[in-house]
């Protein structure tokens, strides 16, 4: 009869601990979810979910959601369609800011489409307000006669607000210290293509400052002055501006006037390293005294994208071509490798929605156009 000895019982149970502890830590489940779908009717999804508790990721990275407490229905979707796509396999947090204090039910309906942490702050008065050296008397004229005019979002005062925060104070909240990337999420907003990679990952491995998946041009009847405020900024500060840039992309002329090219930032993935260095504090801050923010009105996709392409070379900007996205109006539809493989919902031969199919598309198309930086200036600025 066979008997086992003392010491080979001890290291089988010693294996059996740590398989034991291993199946602990790699949680599968199932997780049912109501949620609320465009049309008001109640939904629920099921879904697998494997993942590790407290594995450190590989990026300190955040999505980042500015929405108002009745925004809590379209967001739902936008977060699922972003926990099925990618996140449910990463975990990355999430940050919402909103100008006024956060109700329960918005908590409530938002971090239950989620395993990953949620965090909600918000937005101090002097990050949303008018600074002391604006002319409220003047901002309100012109919201009128913006109005008045036809122009989109024209008499919106919040609006303008909106657009002055994300254009250079959203990364200086509290909450946002922490992460070194961020990924804009807005309400209303659909991921039409499983993400199979880590775009923080991608973009940290190579060097990526900024990331878009649409150009679109600007209505320039709410930008008139702001090309010319840009070039007073160039000439007020050369030594800012690198000889090696993105400038062709949005003015063809060497800067001469501004063809209105911009990356929609509804959708945006970015080294916060970027917005908090010395050119675009600086450049933030010579835009806020010209006052276009509240004078006309300025959006924070146009000066993101002009200072993208002032201050960083082509290879440090990522057209995200493979990523499916839909927000109201328009879509990019990956075509090619990435559709042919079957992971997207979207038709890439939708001409009435998708971007590039529109001669508002010209601007996705023309940045494949855009020269390389020179491989010797490449490698001085990338290494």
């Amino acid at each position: 009869m066979f008997t086992l000895r003392r010491p080979l019982v001890r290291y089988l149970l010693l294996a059996v601990t740590i398989f034991g502890l291993f199946g602990l830590l790699h949680v599968n489940y199932d997780s049912a979810t109501e949620y609320i779908n465009a049309s008001g009717r109640l939904q629920t999804f099921k879904r697998r979910v494997s993942y590790r508790p407290g594995d450190p990721k590989p990026v300190k990275a955040c999505f980042v959601i500015l929405a108002r407490n009745q925004d809590w229905r379209s967001l739902r979707e936008s977060i699922k369609h972003m926990e099925d796509r990618f996140n449910h396999r990463f975990n990355y947090p999430y940050v919402f800011l909103n100008d006024q204090p956060f109700t329960d039910e918005f908590k409530n309906m938002t971090q239950s489409m989620t395993l990953a942490d949620v965090h909600f702050g918000q937005i101090g008065a002097e990050h949303w307000s008018y600074p002391d050296y604006i002319d409220q008397n003047k901002a309100r004229e012109s919201r009128e006669k913006m109005h008045k005019d036809g122009v989109m979002y024209g008499g919106n005062e919040s609006y303008r607000h909106m657009c002055r925060f994300e254009s250079g104070l959203f990364f200086k909240h509290e909450l946002l210290q922490q992460f070194d990337f961020y990924w804009r999420l807005e309400p209303g907003v659909q991921y039409l293509c499983d993400i199979n990679y880590d775009p923080f990952l991608y973009m940290k491995q190579r060097n990526i400052k900024y990331g878009w998946a649409i150009g679109i041009y600007e209505l320039m009847n709410t930008v008139p002055t702001l090309w010319d405020s840009v070039k007073k900024f160039m000439a007020t500060h050369p030594q800012l501006i690198p000889e090696h840039n993105s400038l062709w992309w949005v003015s063809r002329d060497n800067g001469t006037t501004y063809n209105g090219c911009h990356f929609w930032s509804n959708f945006e993935i970015a080294d916060l390293t970027f917005y908090r260095s010395e050119q675009y504090t600086k450049f933030f801050e010579f835009l806020d005294r010209e006052g276009g923010f509240f004078y006309e009105r300025w959006g924070d996709a146009p000066v993101h994208s002009i200072a993208a392409a002032l201050f960083l070379q082509k290879e440090e900007v990522h057209w995200f071509n493979d990523i499916g996205y839909y927000h109201p109006g328009w879509q990019h539809c990956p075509t090619g490798d990435v559709w042919k493989q079957n992971r997207c919902t979207c038709d890439p031969n939708d001409t009435d929605k998708t971007i590039t199919a529109a001669s508002w598309g010209k601007c996705s198309r023309e940045w494949a156009m855009l020269p390389d930086t020179p491989p010797e200036y490449r490698k001085a600025r990338l290494g």
